[in-house]
């Protein structure tokens, strides 16, 4: 069913609760006159409407939400000690953002991109947020490459336009994202729908237990809908057609009671297998095979409440990878790394420093309680208590037990690249990835880079990208070169 409005009785007021006379007609001198500057109800609608808008997030700018609940279906206590995980049928309030990346908040939702999986877990002991991606794998594996990525991904500064030179030519130099480039231009790069894809936590984080012991995980999120895709030219039809094709059929479902799940997995690593596994397992440019690590169900995740202002609820809603819980913390992942600092930074930006008191983004099975103060929209909620720590007058105190244990570290300080392991490499995974797909799916993959890579305008930059899939696998390489140079006569 549909959210029922709110109707408010009473008159019309202004912002501060004075009533409004006439709503239709602006205040003149005389009939026929100029608008007089004395009047304020104008004024303020005006003023205000040109304010309706805070900055679009720069990417993830298109998005839609739904609250739902988790509920735990494994006993997880031997590997951490986070209170919404600790005993099987457990339920956990969530909302959960999902988005495009390169798109601005107008663009359509049927295009070939990554999607966004942004998940706000509202726990007892605060809020953890989980943000992540429909993929399991990521472009690159550093964060101060993140920029340049995205520079490349979005207009150009002097076209104005998204330039297949500027993407061939950052991944053909960067060739770490040749994974996660042949997944997007693969079956399951354009997803039907929101409800119809897997998600992902992506990076590797720590979960620990009361004893102390440490572990590594991966989120996985089954789509209990099945894997639906589209082709490049259903999407190109439908984004025509209806450009809020995702964000529609997301809030039509959960309004017609047909609920959207996942089934919640885990992948585990003893914290001391890491130093010596075959790859580092803290490269987001790849995949923890699941005959090392299977798989573990924890959980069922179902979206069952629609927002009732997508603007207050889904634009101003803000997710950070640093939001974490006792039990659960980052890992040296350094994509990872990066993300607790620029998720945080990007909302204090654009929602403002006291963004978290919205109520989308405060914590609603217990209370935040900080000595922060101030700064624009605070709601005056502290009143007359000490904004400082320790202090004699009850305040709150900090508990001595860090949510997360520590990572031993040593060397020097510098610009290290992420340690190599024994069979690090960039195309062995995208080479994995190929070598699984059906003669058809290989054909449609190689169809839609060949489409996109004979755009470039320099023959380089083309023979740069194509030969980084050449390197992944050699069948893959040469079919691709011979569908470039057929588009590009």
């Amino acid at each position: 069913m549909t959210q029922e409005a709110h109707v408010t009785q009473g008159p019309l007021t202004t912002e501060a609760g004075a009533p409004v006379a006439d709503n239709q007609n602006s205040e003149t001198a005389g009939v026929g006159g100029p608008v007089l500057v004395q009047d304020q109800l104008l004024l303020e609608k005006l003023a205000h409407f040109n304010r309706e808008r805070i900055p679009e997030r720069v990417v993830h700018a298109r998005g839609a939400g739904a609250y739902g609940t988790f509920t735990v279906t494994r006993d997880v206590s031997r590997w951490t000690r986070a209170a919404f995980l600790s005993e099987v049928g457990k339920e956990t309030e969530t909302f959960l953002r999902f988005s495009t990346v390169a798109g601005s908040l107008g663009s359509a939702d049927a295009v070939r991109d990554p999607r966004g999986w942004a998940l706000k877990f509202y726990t007892e002991e605060g809020n953890y947020d989980l943000v992540g991606n429909n993929t399991p794998v990521f472009f690159i594996r550093d964060a101060i490459k993140f920029p340049d990525f995205i520079h490349t991904q979005k207009r150009d500064p002097y076209t104005g336009s998204q330039e297949a030179d500027n993407v061939w030519d950052f991944w053909g130099l960067s060739p770490e994202s040749t994974h996660q480039v042949t997944w997007l231009f693969g079956d399951r790069g354009i997803p039907a729908s929101y409800r119809h894809m897997n998600g992902y936590g992506s990076h590797t984080y720590q979960w620990n237990n009361e004893a102390g012991e440490v572990f590594w995980v991966k989120y996985h999120f089954k789509t209990d809908q099945g894997i639906k895709n589209l082709t490049q030219a259903e999407a190109d039809r439908l984004a025509g057609e209806d450009p809020d094709s995702h964000q529609r059929d997301l809030r039509e479902a959960v309004e017609r009671g047909d609920f959207p799940s996942w089934t919640v997995q885990v992948q585990i690593m003893p914290a001391a297998e890491a130093a010596t596994y075959r790859f580092n397992p803290f490269d987001l440019t790849k995949v923890w095979p699941h005959e090392d690590y299977p798989p573990i169900e924890i959980g069922k995740l179902e979206l069952n409440r629609n927002p009732e202002n997508v603007f207050a609820e889904v634009e101003q809603s803000i997710f950070s990878p640093a939001h974490f819980v006792p039990g659960i913390g980052p890992s040296p992942d350094k994509m990872l790394q990066g993300r607790l600092f620029a998720y945080g930074d990007a909302h204090r930006y654009r929602v403002g420093i006291n963004a978290d008191h919205l109520p989308v983004n405060r914590p609603h099975a217990t209370e935040a309680r900080t000595h922060a103060r101030d700064g624009f929209l605070y709601d005056g909620r502290h009143g007359g208590a000490k904004n400082y720590e320790p202090n004699s007058f009850g305040g709150p105190h900090q508990t001595g037990r860090p949510l997360w244990q520590p990572v031993p570290v040593a060397g020097a300080t510098g610009d290290h690249p992420a340690p190599l392991h024994a069979e690090d490499d960039d195309f062995v995974q995208a080479g994995n990835l190929y070598r699984l797909m059906s003669e058809d799916e290989k054909g449609r993959l190689v169809g839609n880079l060949a489409g996109f890579i004979a755009k470039v305008s320099r023959d380089d930059i083309a023979e740069r990208a194509i030969d980084n899939f050449r390197r992944a696998d050699g069948d893959f390489g040469k079919r691709l070169e011979a569908a470039v140079q057929a588009l590009r006569g």
